[in-house]
């Protein structure tokens, strides 16, 4: 190949005998474009000295950039059989070839020109890959594939195994490209001999040519090899549901591959997905034509599955399954004429339309047991679940199905694992044969179902209980007894033993209450005083008695007569249960005991009203504490009753003590009068809620009020007013107000502003406190606080002005008029007290504050106003002013009223 080439390239730089050169794709060149001239000159003779330099022919090439064609072609072969080894020469050479013949047709003589070029380059170039890609390009784009793939084939011979991935990749793009199918095959074969990871582009193509069977082994295989990683990024559950796909969906022309197990190896892998892949596999033999192997696919699938969505897939697909059937039946019966016997499918022996419609109508029939069955694999332990496939067979009215279900159901169904209660099985069972006139066999299902080991003993009192009630109801009362006894009956060891909970619940279900309430209920019923009275009294000992347990015993004691006896069990009761367990026992005891013998123990009944006390805490108290008053109201002496009540309002939880305070005023008003309310008030006032200090105090007051105490009540008012919010609670202050309206003067009502302005004060202090803990207050909050209250000034001024002419009035109408002018005109009270509105400021205690010397200036001036008026005196009654006139002398109005300016 080497002289080869050297011979070309001799007779390609060869001139012509006639004194042209020719070119290698004919092209005729003319002698003198072979003559160098002007700059090549020095060039040419640089290379006749050192023909072999790469820079002196790289720069010979550079300054003949704007030369023709034919002569850079000469130049480069002239370069290139100097330095035939240099890569940079060829790529040049080969490239400026390429560009010089892209715009010709494939056919012209240039192509096979550039081939014949890199087959001389391949000579010495044959290690290079970008040689070879590129005349694989050029090859392809002349659509020569079978020298195209020889080429290839030379390049993977002729280079180093690390350097085929650059081949490979443009080789198998060629052969998808060729469109022939057979040769991709080979060379894809080929290729998975050295990356057999690759596979899945290989199985990609043969799915685009239909050649089913040989990507389902390919798949296959890759599945098996434990090393297999998906290039692409699928994980094996999804291309093991591919091949599962492929297999099923083109099952005939599947030869090499066992499917079924392929894809029952899916179900054991992959149990996500097990409804498709059951589907799948009856689908491939659907498509085989072996519909009895399809069926019985299905019918495994629906009966293995674990959830409700693989359920309904499946049972979907089914169903879909057999109504193909039925059409097709029926489309073959309705065009006989037309039937090709051999190529029908679907055909069965004889006419099996009405089977095929039994079919389909036994698969709907059984969707809600199948169903059931799905939920039961799921949790196989769940009541519920076995009692709705108890009722499906019960709909069906199939008790061979019903008793098996049972059957199953109670020896399936762990109590440990239970989800429900187990022992509802074991009674519905029994009940079954109940409704079934067969007694015997539901005593054997009661009886088995006592030694069963159930998680708690409520489950075995309730089979127990259930059986007893069965023979109650076909009127075997003994027996009901007898099986009641046999359930609590228990050893004297087992009873004594402080901790059982590590005994089998056989042991222990004689601690349930509610076998020892029917025993006791049935023994009350049936049996004697007796027997039944030894029944309560083995609860009390075996301390299986509750409160209730014990108020019905003394129930029963007390309809027989026997009060002493439950007046016993009544005490035994309240020593074995605490507080709050014994407050039903408590009042019961009581109750009975003072309805019993009234007065006639009545030492008895108050130590029992002592005990009850000291057990029972304060805050329950009131109710034990009103009973023991009413004992001693009707029973004992009133004195002691009292000092029930007083020592019940020391004692109960506050907030009941108010309620309490108003029984005690009523008793003690009832029994001593008014006057003996006194002391309980002010008791009240000191023990009360400060929330209810305000209403004892009104209450007091009025009391007070009604005895003509004036001074008293004002004093109450003063003292309930240091617990009494004026912007939220009102009833005191009115109260108030009407009381010095009524009763009051002016002093006494400028007083009892002044005192409302300054609580108003405290509790806006509290609230500032309460809001900004620990912060000092600041001369804005001063300010604040001074406005409120001047606000509070002038709300004061408005009502005393209208206050004051409310009460002139009343005066007037009271009296006939107090103040009468002398002279010629009259003057009422009414614009007195107009006149001096503007006169009677409140802001005059500021003045006083401030200094002395505007106190004289403004009583001197209300003087001289009342002078100019002739009025004459009248004695007010002692009761207005009350205590307020000095040494005893009372005053009149007219000198009241000029002393108001000198008075605070």
């Amino acid at each position: 190949r080497k002289e080869r080439g050297m011979a070309t390239e001799a007779s390609a730089a060869a001139p012509m005998a006639n004194g042209t050169a020719a070119d290698d794709d004919g092209t005729v060149i003319p002698e003198s474009a072979l003559v160098p001239e002007g700059e090549a000159v020095v060039y040419e003779e640089e290379l006749l000295v050192n023909p072999y330099s790469m820079k002196l022919w790289l720069r010979y090439l550079q300054v003949k950039t704007e030369a023709p064609f034919a002569q850079r072609r000469l130049l480069f072969e002239r370069a290139l059989k100097s330095l035939p080894g240099s890569y940079k020469l060829w790529n040049m050479y080969l490239r400026e070839r390429k560009d010089k013949i892209k715009h010709k047709c494939v056919t012209d003589p240039a192509y096979e020109a550039l081939n014949n070029t890199f087959e001389r380059a391949l000579v010495f170039m044959h290690k290079m890959p970008r040689i070879w890609l590129d005349y694989t390009r050029i090859l392809w784009i002349q659509r020569k594939v079978t020298k195209t793939r020889h080429v290839y084939d030379r390049a993977l011979r002729s280079l180093p195994i690390t350097q085929h991935d650059k081949i490979w990749k443009q080789y198998l793009s060629f052969v998808k490209e060729a469109k022939v199918p057979e040769m991709a095959c080979r060379v894809f074969r080929r290729f998975l001999k050295l990356e057999p990871n690759e596979v899945e582009d290989y199985v990609e193509f043969l799915l685009k040519h239909d050649q089913w069977n040989e990507a389902a082994a390919l798949l296959a295989k890759a599945l098996n090899r434990d090393s297999f990683v998906s290039r692409k990024g699928k994980s094996k559950h999804a291309l093991w549901l591919e091949l599962c796909g492929i297999c099923t969906k083109h099952a005939p022309h599947i030869k090499n591959l066992a499917v079924e197990p392929i894809v029952r190896g899916a179900l054991r892998r992959f149990s996500d997905d097990v409804g498709r892949l059951w589907t799948s596999l009856a689908d491939y033999f659907i498509r085989l034509g072996h519909f009895e192997k399809a069926r019985d696919i299905f019918e495994e699938g629906i009966n293995t599955v674990l959830t409700v969505r693989d359920f309904s897939m499946i049972f979907d697909a089914y169903t879909q399954f057999e109504e193909t059937m039925i059409s097709a039946k029926m489309e073959e019966d309705g065009d006989e004429e037309e039937k090709d016997e051999g190529e029908d499918e679907l055909e069965v022996e004889g006419d099996d339309l009405e089977l095929r419609l039994a079919r389909l109508q036994f698969l709907l029939d059984r969707r809600a047991e199948l169903l059931c069955s799905v939920r039961l694999r799921q949790n196989p332990h769940s009541v519920h679940e076995w009692h709705r496939r108890v009722k499906i067979f019960e709909d069906q009215d199939a008790p061979d199905k019903v008793i098996k279900a049972y059957a199953e159901a109670v020896q399936t169904v762990d109590p440990e694992k239970a989800d429900g209660k187990p022992h509802t099985l074991w009674v519905a069972f029994a009940k079954y044969y109940e409704d079934n006139d067969d007694l015997d066999s539901a005593r054997d299902i009661f009886v088995r179902a006592t030694q069963v080991k159930y998680r708690a003993t409520e489950d075995l009192a309730s089979v127990w209980c259930e059986y007893a009630e069965m023979e109650l109801r076909h009127d075997n009362f003994d027996l009901a007894l007898k099986v009641l006894h046999k359930s609590v009956s228990v050893s004297d060891k087992v009873a004594q033993m402080k901790d059982i909970t590590s005994l089998p619940v056989q042991q222990r279900v004689w601690k349930s209450t509610r076998l020892w309430s029917m025993y006791a209920d049935l023994e009350e019923s049936l049996g004697t005083l007796e027997s039944t009275k030894q029944v309560y009294d083995r609860m009390i000992d075996l301390k299986v008695a509750t409160p209730q347990i014990l108020i019905n015993y003394g129930h029963l004691l007390e309809e027989n007569k026997h009060f002493e006896d439950a007046f016993r069990v009544y005490e035994q009761a309240v020593n074995l249960f605490s507080w709050p367990l014994s407050k039903e026992l408590w009042l019961a005891y009581l109750s009975k005991f003072t309805a019993r013998y009234q007065g006639s123990k009545i030492e008895r009944a108050r130590d029992l009203f002592e005990q009850a006390l000291e057990k029972i805490p304060a805050e329950e108290r009131r109710v034990v504490y009103v009973m023991y008053a009413q004992l001693e109201e009707q029973h004992g002496l009133v004195k002691n009753a009292m000092a029930v009540y007083d020592r019940a309002c020391r004692e109960v939880s506050p907030a009941e003590r108010f309620d309490l305070y108003l029984l005690y005023i009523n008793k003690a008003t009832e029994f001593f009068g008014v006057t003996k309310t006194r002391p309980i008030y002010e008791a009240a006032t000191q023990n009360v809620p400060d929330s209810r200090v305000k209403d004892v105090c009104v209450r007091y007051a009025q009391l007070e009020q009604s005895l003509g105490e004036i001074d008293r009540a004002r004093s109450i008012y003063n003292y309930g007013s240091q617990h009494c919010d004026p912007s939220k609670n009102e009833d005191l202050w009115e109260a108030w107000n009407s009381f010095e309206v009524k009763h009051g003067n002016e002093d006494t009502f400028r007083e009892m502003l002044r005192v409302k302005r300054s609580v108003q004060l405290q509790f806006t202090q509290r609230h500032v406190n309460a809001t900004d803990a620990g912060v000092a207050i600041d001369a804005q909050g001063a300010a604040k606080r001074q406005k409120v209250a001047s606000d509070m000034e002038a709300l004061e001024r408005a009502m005393m002005d209208q206050t004051m002419e409310q009460l002139a009035e009343e005066q007037s109408r009271s009296r006939g008029g107090d103040i009468i002018a002398t002279g010629q005109e009259q003057v009422s009270a009414m614009p007195i007290a107009a006149a001096n509105a503007d006169e009677i400021a409140l802001d005059d205690d500021d003045d006083e504050d401030e200094g002395g010397g505007g106190e004289e200036a403004v009583g001197q001036k209300r003087k001289a106003q009342l002078g100019a008026l002739n009025l004459t005196e009248k004695a007010v009654p002692a009761a207005v002013y009350g205590g307020f006139a000095e040494g005893g002398e009372q005053k009149g109005a007219l000198e009241r009223f000029k002393q108001g300016g000198t008075q605070d």
